[in-house]
């Protein structure tokens, strides 16, 4: 069993949850996430079924979309609402200006402190780990690609905004540092994930109540999916001998390429492949037994 389930998260269940649940259904085969969503969130969940586990890293590339609430005037240490939130003393009121003028900075290739409860590892324990225990946390900034920011609806102390963003983004430190940029501090009270590529929220299902060993082959979306974002090439049978072989493929790519994913003619994922060292291209995923 292989494919790639588009799962819409409930509130309250972790990432992890909604994974049991799948390899309760799939069992022996194997499943996994692209993509760790906290349990105040909702919305696209990817799960990779059988071969699409090896896939996730693609999965992950893939820009995410996200419907977020923040509520200005308050802070937590978790930088949402799950922490214990605590109220400015007379904090400024940002006009929907003021707002706009600064989300701008927040757009591109931007440095990014993620939070202290989050699941980063420091000196090999994870930060919440540590921060629950009351330990002080310093997490270095790294670089994070954010494509658009959009307002929503604002309604103080409510800002409601639409962010596209890279892999490893936190959306709830995007609004600490948005709040801390207009003079004042945010929680986090929504977030819901719309897409990640071209996995809609439209087209998620529920674990609870859509997902079951009746509905699960139809819900498997193909592996081919996970790898839209890469060049194609068709390969024949004769080539995907030589893959099950081990062998190097030539193929024809396009200039300055560094993945290409294999299909059949019918469009099946059969490989990705990558430039050998000595010519030709060679495989780092490959499914060509299948097509035996």
């Amino acid at each position: 069993m292989h494919g790639i389930l588009n799962i819409n998260k409930p509130a309250g269940k972790t990432s992890r949850d909604v994974v049991n649940i799948i390899q309760r259904l799939v069992r022996p085969a194997k499943t996994g996430h692209a993509g760790t969503l906290d349990p105040l969130a909702t919305g696209v969940l990817v799960c990779p079924v059988g071969h699409g586990t090896k896939l996730i890293e693609f999965v992950q590339r893939m820009p995410k979309t996200y419907e977020a609430c923040f509520l200005l005037g308050r802070q937590s240490e978790t930088e949402d609402v799950e922490g214990a939130v605590q109220m400015l003393d007379n904090p400024p009121q940002p006009t929907r200006d003021e707002i706009d003028a600064v989300l701008p900075n927040y757009v591109g290739t931007i440095q990014q402190v993620p939070p202290a409860f989050s699941a980063l590892k420091v000196a090999g324990k994870r930060a919440y780990d540590l921060a629950r225990q009351g330990k002080e946390v310093e997490l270095a900034s790294r670089e994070i690609e954010v494509h658009a920011i959009e307002v929503l609806a604002y309604d103080y102390p409510q800002l409601r905004v639409r962010i596209k963003c890279g892999s490893g983004t936190y959306v709830r430190s995007l609004g600490r540092d948005i709040a801390r940029n207009l003079g004042t501090e945010a929680v986090m009270s929504e977030l819901v994930r719309t897409a990640i590529g071209h996995f809609q929220i439209e087209d998620a299902i529920h674990p609870d109540d859509q997902l079951s060993q009746a509905t699960l082959v139809s819900a498997l979306q193909p592996t081919s999916l996970a790898v839209t974002q890469l060049a194609q090439v068709t390969v024949d049978q004769e080539a995907i001998v030589r893959l099950v072989q081990g062998k190097l493929l030539e193929v024809t790519a396009p200039d300055q390429a560094e993945q290409v994913a294999a299909m059949t003619e019918s469009g099946d994922l059969v490989a990705v492949l990558v430039p050998g060292k000595e010519g030709g291209w060679r495989s780092i995923r490959n499914f060509a037994n299948d097509y035996l």
